[in-house]
């Protein structure tokens, strides 16, 4: 396994609507091991491809506490199939946006089909934070980021203040 670089927004990468894998073979197999070193060591609870530069439909979640063990799921080409009618609000953030956080109204609930990493079918059903991180994650392999749920007002400043972070961490590193 490697860690990779996030990329940060604003960055059309993280717009773009990805692609579904065709096989899952050991390259998709080590990039989602990969991704999941990159979310460990943010830290975070989930990682979407194109958070890492690729426009593959793979995303990584981890949402075991401190002290509890991990319990990665390795998702690819994932797709909603239930949604609850009820909603919850939780205050969302994002590795690709460091430092910013707001409060995104979603689902409940939902359904999810996917792949898993050995090309089995699967199909997991969840509520509460993982219900949160599935539909942020697979928002991120449709071109979609958390902030494009807020007010343009609140969305404008967070990728204003994140362009300038970005173009101040470009000057770091060139010095």
């Amino acid at each position: 396994m490697s860690k990779r670089d996030i990329v940060w927004a604003p960055d059309k990468v993280l717009k773009t609507k990805c692609t579904p894998v065709e096989t899952i073979d050991d390259e998709i197999r080590q990039i989602l091991d990969d991704m999941l070193e990159t979310m460990y060591d943010a830290p975070g609870i989930g990682l979407a491809a194109p958070q890492i530069g690729l426009t593959k439909r793979l995303i990584v979640i981890d949402v075991a506490g401190k002290d509890e063990e991990p319990q990665p799921l390795r998702i690819v080409n994932p797709e909603i199939v239930w949604s609850s009618d009820e909603v919850s609000t939780y205050e969302e953030g994002c590795l690709s946006l460091p430092g910013h956080y707001a409060d995104v109204t979603r689902p409940a609930a939902v359904r999810v089909k996917y792949l898993d990493e050995t090309g089995a079918a699967q199909e997991i059903e969840a509520d509460g934070l993982l219900a949160t991180c599935l539909q942020h994650e697979i928002d991120h392999i449709d071109g979609v980021l958390f902030v494009d749920h807020l007010s343009a007002l609140k969305r404008n400043m967070i990728l204003r203040k994140m362009a300038k972070a970005k173009k101040q961490r470009a000057e770091d590193e060139a010095a």
